[in-house]
């Protein structure tokens, strides 16, 4: 209930913005998000409800007055003074929040079917390559080490929204990343109303059958779909969604 309440602030919020600077809210949200997370100190007192609702917010407008913009700073301090089950559950809520934000920029820019599709590309590229995904995972290198491998891989060649997305998602998940990045994929399809098919196939699907197949899937779930699609040596004839 708290993030809803908080998610529907940030999306009115962001309507008077530009893409650049839904951006920008999103990505210090998750930098925010990061620092909450790794600070248990920091976690109770925004989160305590013990603590009245506005004590709360003013502990968030003082620690982020002039390190963050205006609505970034507005946001974490409506967060904290919703009621949130635990500590921990305010700091996964900013991270919600941080990719959300990244997600309506792309929206409004029109590129959000590019970052669903590049995001969904990366996750199958990290798990295609078992010594990509065990460097990404590794906690005995640091997060600098890890996302700057990330950066390596895919700086340039996608989507800025994409980039900053994926390298935080891989530095502070708990999940293998390509997992994590699956997670993303799903999140921006959702953002587009849509819902995530994945489909191993025996072969190539031509166009008409993507379409035959999304159209009988959006009937059995009565929402739009979105196919993603990889072939599958491995199956013998048909397809597995």
């Amino acid at each position: 209930e708290a993030l809803a309440g908080a998610r529907v602030e940030l999306e009115a919020a962001l309507r008077g913005v530009t893409s650049d600077e839904a951006v920008t809210v999103g990505d210090e949200l998750l930098s925010v998000a990061e620092t909450v997370s790794g600070d248990r100190a920091l976690r109770t007192a925004l989160a305590d409800s013990a603590t009245s609702p506005d004590s709360r917010a003013a502990i968030a407008r003082g620690l982020l007055d002039g390190k963050v913009s205006d609505l970034a700073r507005q946001t974490v301090a409506s967060a904290a003074a919703r009621q949130w089950s635990s500590d921990a559950d305010l700091a996964s809520a900013l991270t919600a929040l941080g990719r959300e934000a990244m997600l309506l920029a792309a929206k409004q820019a029109g590129r959000l079917d590019t970052v669903e599709d590049e995001l969904f590309r990366l996750g199958r590229t990290i798990k295609d390559n078992t010594e990509l995904e065990q460097a990404l995972s590794d906690r005995a290198r640091s997060e600098a080490d890890r996302g700057g491998l990330l950066v390596t891989l895919i700086g340039g060649k996608v989507d800025d929204v994409t980039r900053r997305l994926a390298v935080q998602a891989v530095v502070t998940s708990s999940e293998a990343p390509g997992d994590a990045i699956d997670e993303l994929s799903g999140l921006a399809a959702a953002a587009n109303g849509r819902k995530v098919a994945y489909v191993a196939s025996a072969g190539e699907l031509s166009a008409a059958q993507r379409t035959a197949l999304a159209d009988k899937l959006s009937g059995i779930f009565d929402a739009p779909v979105t196919l993603h699609v990889e072939v599958d040596p491995e199956l013998l004839g048909g397809v597995v969604v």
